[in-house]
Formats: C-alpha cells, sequence, structure tokens
C-alpha cells in the first residue's frame, strides 16, 4: 500500500503546487479550515492562485493569509465579510472574485468530485449570478445552469484518518470538507489523529480513502472567529 503519511505541511504539498492552480479548502469561517497546509501554501511562494472556499479566513490567519501576500488573483466564494483585506482589493480592482450562493457553491464542489459537469438550479435565477448563463426552464420554472468544480489541489481538514486515507470529520468542522476532498486532482488532508487501518468503524467514515493522496498529523490553533459569550 502507498504511504500516504508525510511528516509535515510542506512535505505534504511538494512537487503538488504551481503558480496558477486552482486551489479548493475546506472550511467555514474558521472552523475546519486547513489551517498549517494553508501557511505551508503561503510558504511555496506560488502565485495566481485561483482559490475556491465558502469564505476568505480573517485578515490574519486562514485564507486571509495568501491575500496578504498577494498570492490570490481570484476568488470562488459564498461569503466573505469577516475580511478587511478581500474587501480592500475587491472594492480597489485588485482581486477578481466569482460569488456564488452557499448552497450553490457545495454543490458545484460536490458534483465536480463526483464527475458532473454541470446542473440546473434555481438559485440565483434573475440576479446578477445568473448574467452569462444559460438558463432553462423545467415544468414551468427557470434554472440557470452552474458548472461543477474540480481543483487541481484540495486542502482538507479532518479529525482522524486512518493510514489509507479514510477520514472522520467533528461535528460543524465537517462543513465544506467532503465535497472539498472529493473534487481534487490531488488532495491533502490535515488530520489531529491518525489511527491504524482497521479501528475506525466503516460506517462512521465520512470520506473514503480513495479520495486522498496525503496526510499529515497537526496540532490546530484553535482560533475563534467571533467570541461571543453571555454574561455573568
Amino acid at each position: 500500500m502507498v504511504d500516504k503519511v508525510f511528516d509535515s505541511p510542506s512535505a505534504a504539498l511538494a512537487d503538488l503546487v504551481e503558480s496558477g492552480m486552482t486551489v479548493a479548502v475546506g472550511g467555514f469561517g474558521l472552523c475546519g479550515i486547513p489551517e498549517l497546509l494553508i501557511t505551508a501554501l503561503r510558504d511555496t511562494g506560488a502565485r495566481d492562485l485561483v482559490a475556491v472556499s465558502n469564505n476568505a479566513g480573517v485578515d490574519d490567519w486562514g485564507l486571509g493569509l495568501l491575500l496578504k501576500t498577494r498570492q490570490i488573483r481570484k476568488m470562488v466564494s459564498s461569503y466573505v465579510g469577516e475580511n478587511a483585506e478581500f474587501e480592500r482589493q475587491f472594492m480597489a480592482g485588485e482581486l477578481e472574485v466569482e460569488f456564488n450562493p452557499q448552497g450553490t457553491l457545495a454543490e458545484r464542489l460536490r458534483a465536480g468530485g463526483a464527475g458532473i459537469p454541470a446542473f440546473f438550479t434555481k438559485a440565483g435565477v434573475g440576479t446578477l449570478v445568473a448574467e452569462g448563463k444559460e438558463t432553462r426552464d423545467f415544468d414551468g420554472e427557470t434554472y440557470v445552469m452552474e458548472r461543477g468544480i474540480r481543483a487541481d489541489l484540495s486542502l482538507v481538514k479532518a479529525w482522524k484518518a486512518d493510514r489509507s486515507g479514510n477520514l472522520v470529520f467533528r461535528r460543524t468542522a465537517r462543513n465544506f470538507n467532503p465535497m472539498v476532498a472529493a473534487c481534487g486532482k490531488h488532495t491533502v488532508v490535515e488530520v489531529e489523529e491518525l489511527v491504524e487501518i482497521g479501528q475506525l468503524d466503516p460506517d462512521g467514515i465520512h470520506t473514503p480513502g480513495i479520495f486522498v493522496d496525503r496526510i499529515v498529523v497537526t496540532t490546530s490553533e484553535k482560533r475563534i472567529e467571533q467570541r461571543t459569550v453571555r454574561p455573568g
């Protein structure tokens, strides 16, 4: 069996990264982001990247690190409201942005992983989202065609993995990660815990190892995007 386990995030990305590539990144806000793989991607110096992710992190963490170094040329996203640098670059015309309804983005990633080149949805019909896209009527309703997303590289965060790459995600940190894992030509996963083959319940595996090329064990920093507490 091919050994999928690497010693460090930088080693796991070695020979997979090049300028101009499309990178899909899991996570929602700062929950379930492959934080150390993102940092390692920044350190490669690759530029003109197309980043596909629900959001752009915050100014000093997640994909915000790549925005700060101007390594991202285009963002394909759904929600980006927590990143001031993203806003600055977008308003200045320095960053190309393709906005997607959140469900549409999830389905575009899922479709790419399933080998589906395109699908029709009602989300965005009659808005800027549908401009320049094919529309078609089904049962008296208008739908817009969206393309599936196939990334050159997918970066994923999981809770547990076995050595063959079977993945288990933890609660809301699952979010976009399964779809991102499936849509990449190469998929690299950072995990909190690595177990031996046979130790994961087959019925509880969220992403099969066939989608995973490389694994690295990391210790998460667990930052909180917006801390909310109850009065004492």
